[in-house]
C-alpha cells in the first residue's frame, strides 16, 4: 500500500483504542529506507497527543561497550544493540500505568543515546516503535514480536537503497574507498539482513519519503 493509504488504516485503527488503553505499532524498515521519518509523519497526521514515538536508535550500545568487544565498525548491526533494554521499555510502556515515562534518543550529532531524552505521558494510545530490526527473525529479535499489536515494514528496493546510503556518505566528503568499505562493511550487509530476514508485517508500505537518517 501507500503511504497515504497507511496513514488511513492506522487512523482508523488507532481511533478505535479505547480511552486508557494502549497499543504498540512497530515500524521496520532498512537502513535508508525512510521508516523515521514514516514514523514521524504518521505521529503527525494522527490526532494531536494521540500517538508517540520510541525509537530503537536510542538503545544503541554506547562506543565504551562496542570499542573493547571490536565492534564500533559495524555499530548499528543487530547485535550492537541492548534488545533487552528495548524490550523491557515496550513492556513497561505497554503497561501504561505510570503518568509519564522518559525514553532514550539517539543524537546523531554526538553518535551517543541520550537517556530520558523523550517523554511519553499515559495519555497517549499508540506508542509507535520505529528500528531495524524490529521484525528481525532471529533471537533474541523475536523476543520483541508478542509486544506488539501491529506491525508495519517500509518496503524499498535494494537498488534503491544502496543509492541512498552512498549518497549519505558523499555528504560527508569522504573517499570513493572509504565509502566503499562502509557500505560492503556494513551498510549494505544490514539492508540484506532486513530485507531478507523480516517476519510478515500487517501492513506493507511503499512510500517514497524523505530517506531515513538512521543507521
Amino acid at each position: 500500500m501507500d503511504g497515504d493509504a497507511f496513514f488511513a488504516a492506522v487512523r482508523d485503527w488507532a481511533r478505535r483504542i479505547p480511552d486508557g488503553e494502549r497499543r504498540v505499532l512497530a515500524i521496520a524498515g532498512a537502513p535508508g529506507s525512510g521508516k523515521s521519518t514514516l514514523a514521524e509523519h504518521l505521529v503527525e497526521r494522527l490526532d494531536p497527543g494521540l500517538a508517540a514515538i520510541l525509537p530503537m536508535d536510542g538503545y544503541h550500545f554506547d562506543d565504551r561497550v562496542l570499542d573493547p568487544r571490536g565492534h564500533r565498525a559495524v555499530k548499528g548491526a543487530p547485535h550492537t544493540f541492548d534488545v533487552g533494554g528495548f524490550r523491557v521499555m515496550l513492556a513497561r510502556l505497554r503497561a501504561n500505568d505510570e503518568p509519564e515515562v522518559a525514553v532514550p534518543v539517539f543524537d546523531r550529532d554526538l553518535e551517543v543515546a541520550r537517556a530520558a531524552a523523550r517523554i511519553i505521558p499515559a495519555s497517549v494510545r499508540l506508542i509507535v516503535a520505529e528500528g531495524n530490526y524490529l521484525l528481525l527473525d532471529r533471537a533474541p529479535w523475536t523476543d520483541l514480536l508478542p509486544l506488539y499489536d501491529r506491525t508495519a515494514y517500509l518496503d524499498v528496493p535494494l537498488e534503491e537503497l544502496e543509492r541512498r546510503l552512498r549518497a549519505r556518505w558523499e555528504g560527508y566528503s569522504m573517499t570513493p574507498g572509504d565509502i566503499a568499505a562502509k557500505l560492503e562493511g556494513n551498510d549494505l550487509p544490514n539492508a540484506r539482513t532486513v530485507v531478507t530476514e523480516r517476519r510478515a508485517a500487517d501492513w506493507v508500505v511503499t512510500w517514497q519519503g524523505a530517506p531515513d537518517p538512521a543507521r
